[in-house]
């Protein structure tokens, strides 16, 4: 079994503010995308790594494989106007079995760990898909113009990556999307359309994604912790 790993790195990173991308912020020195590429670099069961970007950084994102001396098989796509058709571009490019496993990872989550993964892999490869998610810890209410509803928390997950998926799932997933003329927010729910149920697998609160100026903050504090206590 193969196991593919597609990276949508094609985000302006406009709540962020700044003239660049958000994953290629350094923090210690390095773009944020290392650290996240760095996770999939160590880990075992990973072949391949697809990353979808602009085609203005694919000579800075070859800079970095030969940098940091990265060893897996990278290919770089172009991305499309959403994430969604960027991670279709990256599908697209693949040449897999029907059940090699495809994950799909932000670029700007780089706080993902080794043991999250490696327990995301195994389920996706009995349940044939795995999708990381938190529970909720906070009271959490909908508000609209008619009314306002407080919601059970017991029964609200905050969705994360990586999502993995068997290879013929998620393309059929992107396929029937395109067809129907519909966008989602995650892969999840493209592949839920289809009626296959979701497995989920318990991520962590430092696996969040760098969005706003607070969580690059929060970043740079743990990497800095981090790097103090090595």
């Amino acid at each position: 079994m193969s196991i593919s790993v597609i990276i949508p790195a094609g985000g302006k990173g406009l709540r962020l503010g700044g003239n660049i991308p958000k994953q290629y912020r350094k923090v210690l020195g390095k773009d944020i995308i290392v650290y996240t590429l760095e996770i999939f670099e160590a880990n075992d069961s990973v072949n391949d790594i697809i990353i979808a970007c602009e085609a203005d950084y694919f000579y800075k994102l070859n800079s970095i494989i030969k940098k940091y001396k990265f060893r897996k098989n990278y290919k770089l796509v172009e991305g499309g106007n959403e994430r969604q058709d960027s991670v279709f571009n990256a599908i697209s490019s693949l040449n897999c079995n029907k059940n090699d496993l495809v994950i799909v990872h932000d670029a700007a989550r780089p706080l993902l760990s080794n043991s999250i993964l490696t327990s995301a892999i195994k389920s996706a490869k009995k349940f044939g898909n795995a999708v990381v998610a938190i529970k909720s810890k906070d009271t959490l209410i909908e508000v609209s113009d008619e009314k306002t509803a407080f919601l059970n928390r017991n029964n609200i997950y905050q969705i994360q990556t990586p999502q993995i998926f068997k290879y013929e799932i998620i393309k059929d997933a992107y396929l029937e999307a395109y067809k129907s003329g519909f966008y989602g927010t995650d892969d999840s729910m493209l592949v839920m359309r289809l009626g296959h149920k979701i497995n989920y697998v318990e991520g962590s609160i430092r696996n969040f994604k760098i969005t706003t100026s607070e969580d690059l903050i929060l970043f740079k504090e743990l990497i800095n912790a981090a790097s103090s206590l090595s």
